[in-house]
């Protein structure tokens, strides 16, 4: 009877259900588990996605929805309703709005052409996705890859092709922590030793009256032009508002620590509860995450031309390194920029420089997912 007892116990648990895809993906979990804590890639999102992969793939749970979506959702089901419904990733553009500085990019408008120019792998990686056979909704999501922006790339792929989350955010995710590997080869190979060597003057002071007027300025010019981007620019120019305003301080302290925080855990553990073995061990999946390197290779590649060009017009002022900041992981690539630029001249300081296109990119990323939502979005 005792045995009995066991057999039915075995029977019942999650071991008996447990399948190769499940193995696969717990071992991959553990993987990026291990990347976040040991080699501190992007461990804020990274650890809980990882964890999040790890729950959803132990069989039996129940913690997303049940089997066949015939079952109530667990916890995490219900969670992520605020990434269907696109609530994470505008709050936690709030934070990021109360978190950044615009000056240098005000102090220096030029810089918005840096920031565009670093978008330049989303129109490679969405036509070149489009060559291998996705349709133009999965391309977008691909493409949104290349702007660098974890939290745009999610919210365009709730709306365009929620089916391909996990790839998508894994991958987006992924390849920002990776920038310092990925960008310092290129920038080498495009610009000369000359050109990284070149210093730069000190930016002009900004006014607080520039510094209010900027992001009331920036969320009615966007949400005029694209409307679809509304929530995305309309809760980062508000968190910038609480930042510049100097009237709100306990608001912007929330919304730069307490809620930003928050968000990011239910953001990352829910988007890694969308990795079940069974819907993401496929070709496309690796197609993706292919297609997602490209995408930032591309996006560097433009801003440093798109630098190299500034450089020439502005008689050799301009160091083309800061070109490649205009990738939007904020302040990762204002930091590759600023490392190189001081590997070729140890009396080059870039970082502040680097910011102008970097915090630009930020709003490319946005205007980008808003002009593929207009394209695509309907139907």
């Amino acid at each position: 009877m005792f045995l009995e007892a066991i057999q039915r116990i075995l029977a019942t648990s999650g071991f008996a259900a447990l399948t190769w895809q499940h193995l696969v993906m717990i071992a991959v979990a553990c993987v990026l588990v291990y990347l976040a804590v040991a080699r501190k890639f992007e461990p804020l999102l990274l650890l809980p996605i990882a964890f999040g992969m790890l729950l959803a793939n132990l069989p039996l749970a129940g913690l997303m929805a049940g089997p066949l979506g015939t079952e109530p959702g667990g916890l995490l089901y219900y969670l992520y309703q605020g990434v269907k419904l696109g609530i994470y990733p505008s709050l936690i553009f709030l934070g990021i709005g109360a978190m950044t500085d615009f000056g240098p990019l005000i102090a220096r408008p030029s810089s918005l052409f840096l920031g565009a120019g670093a978008q330049f792998g989303i129109i490679i990686a969405f036509l070149v996705a489009i060559a291998l056979g996705f349709d133009p909704k999965a391309a977008s999501s691909i493409g949104i890859i290349g702007g660098a922006d974890g939290p745009t790339a999610i919210y365009l792929t709730t709306r365009l092709k929620p089916e391909l989350l996990p790839a998508i955010a894994i991958a987006a995710y992924s390849y920002m922590a990776l920038i310092p590997l990925i960008q310092p080869p290129f920038m080498r190979l495009l610009t000369t030793r000359k050109e990284r060597e070149t210093r730069m003057h000190q930016l002009r002071e900004v006014s607080k009256l520039e510094r209010v007027a900027f992001p009331v300025v920036v969320a009615i010019l966007c949400t005029l032009l694209l409307p679809a981007v509304a929530p995305l620019i309309g809760m980062l120019m508000l968190g910038n508002l609480f930042r510049e305003s100097g009237v709100v301080e306990r608001l912007s302290d929330t919304a730069q620590n307490a809620l930003i925080n928050i968000v990011t855990i239910f953001l990352g553990v829910t988007v890694g509860a969308t990795a079940v073995g069974e819907r993401f061990l496929k070709p496309e999946t690796l197609a993706i995450i292919g297609l997602g390197l490209m995408a930032f290779v591309f996006s560097t590649i433009g801003g440093l031309l798109l630098g190299k060009l500034m450089y020439w017009l502005s008689g050799g002022k301009v160091n083309p390194l800061i070109g490649s900041a205009g990738v939007s992981a904020v302040p990762m690539a204002a930091r590759v920029s600023q490392i190189e630029g001081q590997r070729a001249n140890p009396a080059n300081y870039l970082l502040m420089h680097a910011m102008g296109p970097n915090v630009a990119g930020v709003i490319g990323s946005a205007v980008a997912a808003g002009v593929l939502l207009s394209l695509f979005g309907g139907g």
